[in-house]
């Protein structure tokens, strides 16, 4: 048996091409003293992948050339040597990489139950881009009932599961997503209020259309000119939560800032970034309550899965592309 890993091969400039990555085949590793192997299941595939690579100052190390592409994944202990806290037969989430093997320490990671939620959720919903839209929109956002919320990139693994909190705390909720299906999807499936279709609808009209009130809290995952417009659109002590920029992401040129931030200052609103580790002594609060939630029918999640390690880019462009709905999935486990 061989492990299939995917390593970073070279810093890319603007959007990755596929010689980014190299695929190398080598032994499955034996886990030393106090360490477990895991055989993974799935890998998460997330916009945050993209800064990652780059060798700059940010929230978190950039992966160095060579190393295997940094990933949230979900697997199944297959060998234990004399781990404290875990043995064969348990589930572990963790940061795996894009491979089909990882030996750990436990270091990060934490067990899972597949009898009380699809492995998927535990690296969606359950996971964190769960994890980011719970602590963003409650904490960071502080959203209060009958408030309006916008919520960029709704239809993605983040701003589906924030709207739709959003709504079970009582707010009005609309959502910006690209083409008519996704539009349909929020309102019809996730219960918002309205949708803006950004690839057929001028933004600033459809505010218009649907928030002539004005916005209390923008969930921002996506920057660029609708960060812009939404600003201009602010109520009074407006929140502006910064997740995300993916339509910067890939930027050859500067990344291009808010034009209108002065309507922060004239309507005393405030703009704060969001890092979900920031709340990782919390993670277990959010996850019992989402999945509370789950089951009592009010939070509705959807995965995207696609199959095959080999697939790993043509899977990954989907997250700039936008074919792709709710929380984009990669399963590597061979059947």
């Amino acid at each position: 048996m061989q492990n299939k890993q995917l390593l970073l091969a070279k810093r890319p400039v603007g959007m990755p091409e596929k010689d980014t990555w190299k695929m190398e085949t080598s032994p499955i590793p034996e886990p030393e003293e106090g360490e477990v192997l895991i055989r993974q299941h799935y890998i998460s595939l997330d916009p945050a992948m993209r800064g990652w690579m780059n060798d700059a100052k940010s929230y978190i190390p950039p992966i160095g050339i060579g190393e295997v592409m940094r990933a949230g994944s979900v697997g199944e202990v297959v060998k234990s040597n004399n781990h404290p806290q875990y043995k064969v037969g348990d589930y572990l989430s963790g940061w795996g990489g894009v491979q089909q093997y990882v030996v750990t320490d436990g270091k990060g990671y934490f067990k899972v139950d597949p009898n009380l939620a699809p492995l998927p959720l535990y690296i969606g919903t359950l996971g964190m881009p769960g994890m980011t839209a719970y602590f963003g929109i409650l904490e960071v956002g502080k959203i209060r009932e009958d408030e309006t919320v916008l919520v960029s990139g709704a239809a993605g693994a983040v701003g589906s599961i924030v709207g739709q909190i959003a709504k079970i705390k009582g707010c009005k909720v609309v959502g910006i997503a690209g083409g008519p299906e996704k539009c349909k999807y929020l309102i019809d499936q996730l219960g918002f209020d309205g949708a803006i279709d950004y690839k057929n609808e001028d933004v600033r009209a459809g505010l218009k259309r649907t928030l002539p009130e004005g916005i209390d809290v923008y969930f921002d995952n996506v920057g660029g000119e609708i960060l812009d417009t939404a600003l201009s659109k602010i109520r009074m002590n407006a929140r502006i939560v910064i997740c995300g920029a993916i339509s910067q992401y890939n930027n050859t040129t500067p990344v291009k800032g808010p034009s209108n931030y002065l309507s922060l200052l004239v309507n005393r609103g405030t703009m704060q970034g969001m890092i979900v580790f920031d709340y990782a002594d919390r993670y277990m609060e959010a996850a019992q309550q989402m999945g509370q939630w789950l089951m009592e029918g009010k939070l509705k999640s959807k995965e995207d899965i696609h199959e095959g390690i080999e697939n790993f880019y043509e899977t990954f462009q989907r997250l700039f592309t936008g074919d792709k709905m709710g929380k984009l999935i990669l399963k590597v486990l061979e059947d």
